[in-house]
């Protein structure tokens, strides 16, 4: 007998007295029973159903002759074999056969039997738990035990693709005999030394073990006949997980057996609750109690005694009391507290006299029950102590009939939770890579690629981070960008704008000289007004320069560049004015010649004029259809963000850009032929060399416009604005200021005409 098993035959009891005792339940109706024992084999099966149908001296299929006995429905069985080999017989008389074990959806087809009732939910509940469970806790390499018969079959079959689909290996799969009977002791050392190798060493700290309560014990003697020093083996120091139809239980020369080797299992139970009264039921039994014709047995197998009206008292045996407690028992031998079989046991009693009214209904517990609607599975955690005895802990629990998402519950504070991975994981800053020939759960770890992170461990791909952030060094994660301008407080920045400032402060100075001798034979010779235009446009741009330091708003951006090109284009104007008037005042001075016409103010100003409100034009269509604005650049640079002007429309800007290009070459082409009038009249050779130097500085901004990144592209434009601003004071005013202010002997009429002569 398993003793641990008969609080199901307690349970019935129980629960055929409270509904006799409550005359609301089934008035003017007793319930009685009858209890057969199956023994775990078939012919026993197939005997005690054909005894409870048709008791006789002989067994003849449909006759009665006691007709005293007319059962409304049978409680069992346990295990799956058992339910469907009494299932065979009870289905053709019709008679409602209530199920108490949990079974593989595929092993009974319910519309085959529709007498059959099932009082548990079916294992595809507990297969989805199963791989919650291995999910929750990271284990994706794990072993797999089943027993060697059609459930275990089943189970592997279903498991297997279930683990695949949610990236959990298996390690290995082991299959193990179900055998309780040997002839020789050497039979069983043999099978119990072949199971034991048949382990291979593996990383798995995680087992899947699929089976009965007799399969675990049976296990339990191969595991530790295999190997002696099993308990400190690696094959059993791992965390088992246990499926539903698993109690575990000591019989016969077993009760002395530990189970530290299985400290830290995790169970799934049949949910279970505290049912009033039955803990006092327990606390009262005792062997005069006229339960049913087990109690004896039970009594001096679980006490190791003989009561005295025994027929085969024991020399060896001690005389029971009949003082003995239940409570005193150990947990593998008697558990006080019901059991999830139990309690299926129970809840299918009181859904006997339900079964002609309905199949919902609340039972003592208060808890509702039927058969569309599954009380699911209780998730325990074996606790071992050192004196050998063991207890469970509930962590968790299955239910089924929740909102998905919600069904699995778990206490991991409870749980020690080891890893159970084919290797260690992929740390952050690396990603997963396939080891060839492998299963997908070994693999190997690659660093993330530049530019990319990964935050957590064991990531398939490493990821970028968000445009305002950058990598780390270690590429676990992001650091935010930082924007970046060209600012005044920068050295660079204080150097352009110094050198700036210096400049306007030389233009504005040579301008004052040139005001203050303005009736000075070379202050007029060289067109007085152009050289004031000319002057004033070179100190705006020195200026101008500004706009493009800080960071970039809606009224710099607006401005800047469109005043740069007005501004440019007038002081280039005036130097195209200054080269024509130069020609023309050369060639009014042969006789008859018509272009004495031309000389004078107007032809400057038209000139000056017509380039530069060409320019404004250009600039305003560029304004008004695609003006710049501030943006963002968070690509070119890894750690920066780069503020700066969008110019709106690039073509509109390389317009802007191609037409001071074209003013600057037609002057250089202007000048350049005019480089050898006589010297008196000529500064075209000034102005060739300025305008070559203004060709050639904005001629390698372009290119180095294209290629340079961030700040240093305004700091390229700021130098190509003073550089060419530059060339174009220098060479075209030093020579005249050097005589103005050191020389001024040379600047007088009578000198001119000498050197004229």
């Amino acid at each position: 007998m398993v003793t641990k098993f008969y609080q199901h035959i307690l349970v019935l009891v129980f629960a055929i007295n409270e509904i006799n005792e409550n005359p609301k339940i089934l008035p003017n109706v007793t319930l009685g029973s009858h209890i057969y024992d199956s023994y775990y084999d078939v012919k026993m099966t197939y005997r005690a159903i054909l005894d409870l149908l048709f008791k006789s001296q002989r067994f003849v299929p449909s006759y009665r002759c006691d007709t005293q006995k007319n059962p409304i429905a049978v409680i069992g069985g346990l295990g799956s074999e058992t339910s469907f080999h009494m299932a065979d017989i009870l289905s053709l008389y019709k008679i409602p056969q209530l199920s108490y074990g949990s079974f593989a959806p595929e092993d009974m087809d319910t519309a085959k039997s529709p007498t059959f009732y099932r009082m548990v939910p079916n294992e595809d509940h507990q297969y989805m738990g199963i791989v919650r469970l291995l999910l929750h806790f990271g284990w994706t390499w794990v072993g797999l035990l089943a027993m060697d018969d059609d459930s275990g079959e089943h189970f592997v079959y279903a498991m297997e693709p279930l683990l695949s689909q949610n990236e959990i290996c298996l390690a290995f799969t082991v299959q193990v005999p179900k055998r309780f009977f040997w002839n020789t002791a050497g039979d069983i050392f043999e099978l119990a030394s072949n199971i034991y190798k048949s382990f291979p060493v593996s990383k798995a700290s995680a087992i899947i073990f699929y089976g009965d309560s007799m399969g675990i014990v049976t296990f339990s003697m191969y595991m530790l006949l295999g190997d002696s020093g099993s308990k400190e083996s690696s094959v059993l120091n791992k965390v088992w997980i246990m499926t539903v139809q698993i109690d575990y239980v000591l019989i016969g020369h077993l009760k002395g057996f530990d189970f530290q080797y299985f400290q830290g299992a995790i169970s799934f139970t049949i949910h279970t609750m505290e049912v009033r009264g039955f803990q006092r039921f327990l606390q009262h039994i005792n062997p005069d109690s006229t339960l049913d014709g087990f109690l004896h047995d039970f009594w001096e197998q679980v006490f190791d005694c003989t009561l005295p009206n025994s027929e085969e008292l024991l020399k060896d045996d001690e005389t029971c009391t009949g003082k003995e407690k239940l409570e005193s028992l150990p947990y593998p031998v008697f558990e006080m507290r019901m059991t999830g079989h139990s309690y299926s046991i129970y809840n299918a009693v009181y859904a006997l006299h339900r079964i002609l009214q309905g199949i919902t209904f609340n039972n003592s517990a208060g808890e509702m029950i039927s058969f569309e609607r599954k009380t699911g599975f209780d998730i325990m955690n074996l606790v071992t102590f050192l004196n050998k005895s063991f207890g469970s802990v509930k962590v968790g629990r299955i239910v089924p009939s929740v909102l998905e998402g919600e069904e699995f519950i778990i206490d991991e504070e409870m749980i020690v939770q080891p890893l159970s991975v084919c290797n260690d994981y992929c740390p952050p800053g690396s990603q997963k890579k396939k080891k060839e020939g492998e299963k997908f759960c070994c693999y190997d770890c690659a660093p993330c690629p530049e530019g990319k992170i990964s935050n957590q461990k064991d990531m398939e791909d490493c990821i970028k981070c968000p445009e305002d952030h950058y990598p780390n060094k270690a590429q676990d994660g992001c650091i935010p960008k930082v924007t970046t301008f060209l600012s005044f407080e920068e050295p660079l920045g204080i150097s352009l704008t110094s050198i700036a400032l210096f400049l306007s402060l030389i233009t504005a100075l040579v301008l004052r000289i040139f005001i203050t001798h303005r009736d000075t034979p070379i202050v007029k010779a060289n067109n007085r007004d152009i050289s004031y235009s000319l002057l004033l446009s070179l100190l705006l741009c020195f200026l101008c320069s500004l706009l493009f330091f800080g960071q970039p708003k809606k009224v710099t951006c607006f401005l800047r560049q469109p005043a740069f090109s007005i501004i440019f284009s007038v002081a280039v104007s005036c130097v195209l004015a200054k080269t024509i008037t130069v020609v023309v005042a050369f060639m009014a001075t042969k006789p008859g010649s018509s272009m004495r016409k031309w000389v004078g103010k107007k032809l400057a100003s038209f000139i000056i004029l017509s380039c530069s409100f060409l320019q404004v034009g250009i600039c305003t269509v560029w304004l008004r259809t695609s003006p710049p604005f501030p943006d963002s650049d968070m690509q070119s640079l890894t750690e920066e963000i780069v503020a700066f002007c969008n110019e709106g429309s690039v073509m509109m800007f390389y317009i802007v850009l191609g037409y001071m290009g074209l003013l600057s070459f037609i002057s250089l082409i202007v000048a350049f032929q005019a480089r050898k009038l006589p010297d008196t009249f000529n500064e075209a050779k000034f102005i060739t060399f300025s305008m070559l130097i203004f060709c050639s500085v904005w001629m390698s901004f372009v290119p180095t416009y294209l290629s340079t990144k961030g700040k240093y592209i305004v700091a390229m434009e700021i130098f190509s604005i003073l550089a060419s601003s530059a060339g174009l004071l220098g060479c075209i005013f030093s020579p005249k200021v050097y005589i103005i202010v050191l020389r001024p002997e040379l600047n007088t009429r009578e000198e001119i005409i000498r050197r004229k002569n």
